[in-house]
């Protein structure tokens, strides 16, 4: 019982140091710039004090069940051989956990309504929820075909910059021919699709995977695939708000 006690404190600990610094930040510019009180102290303390143990239980989560989950599996995949079921993972494990990102949730509905005061969509609900539904599925089949094609290039040890180089040109044309309401949007899809929960996965299973696979360096090879699933969504936000 002491290991995992004196494990949580540590983590605990590296919480406060971790958020310490955006404290001090609001701190001196709501005293000393601003020159007022914190309103509601007492609430503010204790939002910080749950943000702190939040994210101490997200970080020990993380260390003990996601990450070697997603590694095991991966290695599980290796070992039986089949490319076609690691790749069907693959894509499955990046379009689950991009459709289920709160973050992604929370953009593609304040896009809806944006968009119906806009007048590019009626301003109903149904209309609203149709379009955040629509731009969500866009994310999400982004990130499976992301993650599927960075575990392709993991296999065939292809160099990471040269793919990461050809999608950002393709991001640049197509900006020219996208409506310019849908491009701000495209963007931020490629920032909220890595987030708490594709992050932690996609790169256990790229770390995972090359350190099943002989010739493969995991610091070499391993990583990459979130790259991926931030350059996808924008090409596909940015083909969806042309299709639309």
């Amino acid at each position: 019982m002491r290991a995992p006690v004196v494990a949580f404190l540590k983590s605990l600990l590296d919480s406060v140091r971790d958020l310490a610094a955006i404290i001090v930040v609001i701190a001196f510019f709501q005293i000393v710039v601003l020159q007022q009180p914190l309103p509601n102290l007492g609430a503010v303390l204790g939002g910080t004090l749950l943000v702190v143990l939040g994210l101490t239980f997200f970080v020990r989560g993380l260390e003990m069940g996601l990450f070697p989950i997603g590694e095991t599996m991966a290695n599980g995949f290796a070992r039986k051989g089949s490319l076609w079921w690691l790749l069907i993972f693959a894509f499955a494990l990046g379009f689950g956990t991009t459709v289920a990102e709160p973050a992604l949730i929370a953009v593609a509905a304040e896009a809806a309504a944006v968009a119906a005061e806009g007048g590019m969509i009626a301003t109903d609900e149904a209309a609203k929820a149709s379009y955040a539904f629509g731009l969500r599925m866009s994310v999400g089949l982004a990130v499976g075909l992301a993650i599927l094609l960075g575990v392709i290039r993991i296999i065939r040890g292809w160099p990471v910059h040269y793919l990461i180089i050809g999608g950002y040109l393709g991001v640049v044309v197509m900006t020219f021919f996208a409506p310019r309401e849908i491009i701000g949007i495209a963007y931020d899809a490629g920032g909220v699709t890595t987030s708490t929960i594709t992050v932690p996965l996609v790169t256990a299973l790229g770390v995972g995977l090359a350190s099943s696979i002989r010739g493969r360096n995991p610091m070499i090879d391993g990583f990459g695939l979130i790259a991926f699933a931030s350059l996808t969504p924008m090409i596909f936000v940015l083909g969806y708000g042309m299709l639309i």
